[in-house]
Formats: structure tokens, C-alpha cells, sequence
């Protein structure tokens, strides 16, 4: 009897961003992408666009763990899980307004001080701070960005769970984690989740803020969201899933 091959199930998307304006703002994005689609599920923290299954997940790397880890459970086969939101730059990596790609997402908090400084969980033996993800594709859709027209770029960005609030903690982190161009607070948790159970993890943060001092007068939140939303509307074309 010939054996049957059954076709692949399509691949899906999960973006986990934190809060609902960072959700909406990716929503409307992939509303341009797809506009024979309709945004189904409209109540509750997940939206559905085509292939892309977007959640507001909480702040923080707790919440976004348990969050990706609870839509993967019970949500179809995804191809990849984005961590999308906004975050902040560092000053002359990344300047306000424009998107980071991470090329690897580090925790750059999850470790222990010691007599000789921080050392991270890889450096005392217990798991690993850093999720690799696909440079090609990261370095892909940073170029796409560009060629619309918007500053992007390619670089590892960094999950704390405490955002930065002075010079010499920027300093720190660079120390930590050198060529960095952004922080966040949930890209780990959602990559540690996909991770797990297999899945392409990816990271993309629309820059409101300088990493270091807090100045409230500085943050360009609206154009951040903008930014976030326009970021969404090429994501789909950048991994040929619609």
C-alpha cells in the first residue's frame, strides 16, 4: 500500500507584545499587509490577522513567558514568535525613533554580582542568558525597514527587568553585552518559551526613548507606536507568511 504524505500544516505567527497600545499598533500594521483579511477575536488580549495571532501579554520577561507559553499550548503550529513593542536605545546604536532587529536577545540582568562583578548564569554554569535568533532573517528585515524609508537597525537587544535609569547603568549593560542597541522587558521570556518548544524566536523593538537617564520630556511614544506599526505591515512580506 502506498504510503500517503500529507502536506505540512500552515505556518503561523505568534507576536507577543506587552501592553494593548503595542498590540493594536501591530494590528493595524498587519491590517495593511493582508487587506482581504479581517481582525477576528476581538475580545480579550489576543487578535487574530491572517497567519498572525498577536497578544498583549503583560510586562515584564515573567508575564511574557507565561503568555507565549499558554498561546503556543493552545494555538496552532507557529513558524516563529515575535517579541514586538517599544523600548528604548542606546546613544549611538540605535537613535529615538527608529527599529532594532535582534540579532540575539540577552538577559542581561540574570546572573549574580560578584567580587569580580556581574556574572551571568552562563559564567556560574546554570542555563544561558542569551536566545539566539536567525541573523539572516533579522538582517532581512532590517533591510526591508530601510528600503521603506525608516532607520533600522541589525543588533543583539537586551531583556531587563528593571529599565535602565542612568549613565552608568547604560554603560554597564554595554560592558555586559558590547554592540547592544536596545532594552526592552519581555523579549527573553517569549524567546526562552519558543524556544522550548522548538520555534524560531525573533525580536523587534521601535525606539521611544534613550537608554540611560529617564527624561519623560523626551519620550516620542506616538512616533515609537508608529514606527512599531509600520515595522508590521512589512513583516509579512520579509517572512513570506500571510
Amino acid at each position: 500500500m502506498k504510503k500517503r504524505i500529507l502536506p505540512d500544516p500552515p505556518a503561523y505567527v505568534l507576536i507577543v507584545a506587552a501592553v494593548e497600545a503595542e498590540r493594536d499598533a501591530v494590528v493595524r500594521g498587519l491590517m495593511k499587509a493582508c487587506p482581504e483579511e479581517s481582525c477576528g477575536e476581538a475580545e480579550g488580549p489576543l487578535r487574530r490577522v491572517g497567519r498572525y495571532i498577536v497578544v498583549a501579554g503583560g510586562v515584564g520577561p515573567a508575564a511574557a513567558a507565561a503568555s507565549t507559553a499558554l498561546a503556543i499550548a493552545g494555538g496552532p503550529p507557529l513558524r516563529y514568535v515575535v517579541s514586538a513593542g517599544i523600548g528604548g536605545g542606546f546613544p549611538g546604536a540605535a537613535p529615538i525613533g527608529s527599529v532594532v532587529v535582534a540579532t540575539e536577545i540577552v538577559c542581561a540582568d540574570l546572573g549574580a554580582e560578584t567580587a569580580q562583578g556581574f556574572a551571568s548564569v552562563d559564567e556560574l554554569g546554570f542555563g544561558s542568558w542569551r536566545v539566539k535568533t536567525d541573523r539572516e532573517v533579522a538582517e532581512a528585515l532590517a533591510e526591508a525597514l530601510r528600503q521603506a524609508g525608516m532607520a533600522a537597525t541589525a543588533a543583539p537587544v537586551l531583556t531587563l527587568s528593571t529599565v535602565t535609569g542612568s549613565g552608568e547603568t547604560a554603560a554597564e549593560l554595554l560592558r555586559r553585552v558590547p554592540g547592544a542597541a536596545a532594552e526592552a522587558m519581555e523579549g527573553y521570556g517569549a524567546a526562552l518559551a519558543a524556544s522550548m518548544h522548538g520555534i524560531e524566536a525573533m525580536e523587534v523593538r521601535a525606539l521611544s526613548n534613550a537608554v540611560g537617564p529617564r527624561d519623560r520630556d523626551a519620550w516620542r511614544i506616538g512616533d515609537a507606536l508608529a514606527a512599531l506599526e509600520r515595522t508590521a505591515a512589512i513583516l509579512p512580506e520579509v517572512l513570506n507568511i500571510r
